[in-house]
């Protein structure tokens, strides 16, 4: 109890923070959001800036009209297949993010505005490929929370972590750890975890991904350094429910910087 209590205050600190509103009352449980993400896998050249237009000035400001967001706006530089640029779109629910390429083909402004991304032909194409999966966020880590940066257009760099588990038993003792303490070992660290979310479509499931804010690639490697050594993590981690067999069975590990766009 004590360390959800720490938890639901630490969440409720940062987004009182970020939406300037400390003097309001933080809701008893906040519904858990759903995240689409959105990988497009581009060429290097005229792609690049004609999908980073497409999302500043047609996609993103569509999507905050249907009342998503905030977005993230995010290029690829340090993972496998560059260029690639990512779209994270936070919802409240699954239908409204599974019917979304349906819902912004009936807004003509934005197909307007987006004509030269939406249209483009199979001679000089937008992008190679989009790979989307669809997620939930954590149940105790229910909202999406930009670091402080993102208000101010800070310094900010992104890693997004994803781990796959032998079996749907070990993703569901993985997914178990970070509720027994693994958030607060993060928040006691210093880290600024942006999201948690447990892939309900998608590839190489089962699987789950979360997202972490840093100023810089130094804070990134000394953070993890401070989570690595800390005895209640080194606890935790030699817990025979978490220990005794691989939970996870493959690490995928990005890091991404926002586009001028990003609103987070």
């Amino acid at each position: 109890m004590e360390r959800r209590q720490f938890l639901a205050t630490s969440l409720a600190t940062s987004a009182f923070a970020l939406a300037g509103e400390s003097g309001a009352q933080p809701a008893a449980t906040p519904m858990r959001e759903f995240y689409q993400v959105r990988r497009y896998n581009l060429r290097s050249g005229p792609q690049l800036r004609l999908t980073e237009d497409y999302f500043a000035h047609a996609l993103i400001p569509a999507l905050g009209k249907m009342g998503l967001g905030p977005m993230g706006a995010l290029k690829l530089d340090f993972g496998q297949e560059t260029p690639a640029y990512y779209l994270i779109v936070p919802g409240p629910d699954p239908n409204t993010l599974a019917e979304l390429d349906l819902k912004l083909a009936e807004d003509s402004s934005f197909l307007e505005l987006a004509a030269p991304f939406w249209n483009a032909t199979a001679a000089a194409p937008a992008f190679e490929r989009v790979e989307i999966s669809l997620l939930q966020a954590f149940a105790g880590w229910r909202k999406m929370t930009p670091p402080p940066a993102a208000a101010t257009r800070g310094k900010r760099i992104f890693q997004m972590r994803t781990y796959e588990s032998p079996s749907n038993g070990e993703h569901v003792r993985k997914v178990e750890m970070f509720h027994s303490g693994e958030f607060e070992i993060f928040l006691k660290a210093g880290f600024h975890p942006v999201f948690f979310g447990d892939t309900l479509v998608g590839s190489r499931m089962p699987c789950l991904t979360y997202m972490l804010s840093f100023t810089d690639q130094a804070e990134l490697e000394a953070k993890w350094d401070v989570f690595r050594n800390d005895p209640e993590w080194k606890k935790l981690s030699a817990d025979p429910r978490f220990a005794f067999d691989p939970i996870v069975s493959n690490i995928s590990n990005v890091l991404l910087s926002p586009l001028d766009c990003s609103q987070i």
